[in-house]
């Protein structure tokens, strides 16, 4: 969602002639844009600034604005801790930032604007055109969280859920498939929570699916409360466009730790909705997110977590060490010894990579769909992705950028497979 951000903010900065710049020691204007989900992001915040500082030493001081999560939560404090800051802007914020440009160019004004006004944002934003030229593009659909998972910041820094009108929506997409999309990812902390006017996320992938030159739709971050039946149904009906892999965070393979978690579904809800996809599609593969050593966790509560790791095989796992928000209930909570924690996700990444390593190597000699991104460097080889998101190189003299080929997986790395464009069309075995 940041990227989707980040290319928002450009959108509304270029309309006041701001443009991006590779030349970081050149810039005018300095936009942090942040993400409070994982440890130490404030850290890197002052990092950040430190570089800035560094590169403008003997310089005239640019203009340095922090966005995000990380504004909406710590803003007061950074604005107290660092002087060099001249404005912070939450992420329901951003469409005020010229504005703010503009008084801090006119009055040297420090601000901090932080309001939670969503509409008001989208509003604004639906008077700029989406200028994100990337084959494979982001839209957000939904914004916020009512979920109060008690370890996650979200609720607090960007607000209660907010869905988008589908009109709007679907005007964007066809912006993006003007500017070269082929690929849409619908972005939303609960993607699948997307509710307006009684219309679902199931409506708004069909109304999608009806637009000719997007070839591929995937969604994230789903919440295993709001996987309804029409979604569910909705990978049948879309089977052509909407892409084999769904990203579904557990967070945890025991109950108990999930009902401390506040996450209001079980293992076996879970279960359940990984056998009803598998029943409409039985292509779909899953990747999700662990928390592992949150407060109260047993080896038993962990080894259940490895159960779910083993019987699922996702094909790739997000996992972390559970590490306090700052205003989280978690946070409140007793830490498990931190060497615990440490050896517990080691023993589940070597796992879970053990897992992806076979699922990747069974891929080699078969056939996948690559959406190509783009033209690497210096080199005849481009870019793409198979349809379940793996990065897949290819050697080609043809221009391959925004078309999709069968590709014959020749070998890969942890990272990267690498094919070559399958001439005998007749071959169909896809991998999977």
């Amino acid at each position: 969602m940041n990227e989707y951000d980040t290319n928002r903010i450009y959108d509304i900065a270029k309309s006041i002639n701001y443009k991006k710049t590779n030349e970081l020691s050149k810039a005018d204007c300095y936009v942090l844009n942040t993400c409070h989900i994982r440890e130490k992001a404030t850290d890197k915040v002052y990092h950040d600034i430190g570089r800035i500082k560094k590169n403008f030493k003997d310089k005239k001081k640019p203009i340095v604005i922090v966005t995000g999560c990380v504004a909406q939560a710590e803003g007061d404090i950074l604005l107290e801790r660092e002087k060099y800051i001249d404005a912070i802007i939450g992420p329901q914020s951003f469409h005020n930032l010229n504005q703010i440009i503009k008084n801090i160019e006119k009055k040297s004004l420090r601000e901090n604007s932080t309001s939670f006004y969503v509409k008001e944002k989208f509003d604004t934003l639906n008077n700029f055109k989406n200028s994100d030229n990337s084959v494979s593009s982001f839209l957000t659909i939904q914004e916020g969280c009512d979920k109060f998972c008690k370890f996650c910041v979200v609720p607090y820094t960007r607000g209660a859920e907010f869905s988008r009108p589908i009109n709007e929506l679907v005007k964007e997409a066809k912006d993006l498939v003007s500017n070269g999309a082929k690929e849409i990812t619908l972005l939303g902390q609960n993607v699948n929570a997307y509710s307006h006017n009684k219309k679902k996320l199931s409506n708004l992938i069909s109304e999608l699916s009806e637009i000719k030159d997007i070839k591929r739709i995937r969604y994230t971050t789903s919440h295993p409360r709001d996987f309804t039946e029409d979604l569910i149904e909705a990978h049948r009906s879309n089977k052509k466009k909407l892409m084999p892999l769904i990203h579904l965070p557990v967070q945890s393979g025991s109950n108990k730790i999930l009902k401390a978690m506040n996450r209001k579904h079980t293992i076996e809800d879970y279960l359940e909705i990984i056998k009803k996809l598998k029943v409409v599609n039985p292509m779909i593969k899953f990747s999700s997110d662990f928390i592992i050593g949150y407060p109260g966790e047993t080896e038993n509560d962990f080894s259940n977590t490895l159960k779910l790791l083993n019987k699922v095989e996702f094909i790739n796992c997000y996992s972390f060490i559970y590490s306090p928000r700052p205003g989280t209930p978690a946070a409140k909570l007793n830490e498990i010894d931190h060497n615990i924690s440490k050896k517990r996700l080691l023993t589940f990444q070597n796992t879970a990579e053990k897992i992806k390593l076979k699922y990747r190597r069974n891929l080699f000699q078969k056939t996948a769909l690559v959406l190509f991104e783009n033209k690497l460097k210096n080199k005849d080889e481009f870019f793409g992705r198979d349809e379940y998101s793996n990065s897949v190189i290819v050697k080609s003299k043809e221009n391959l950028k925004g078309k999709i080929k069968e590709v014959e997986i020749k070998g890969g790395n942890q990272n990267t497979l690498f094919g070559e464009i399958n001439k005998k069309l007749s071959k169909r075995n896809f991998a999977a």
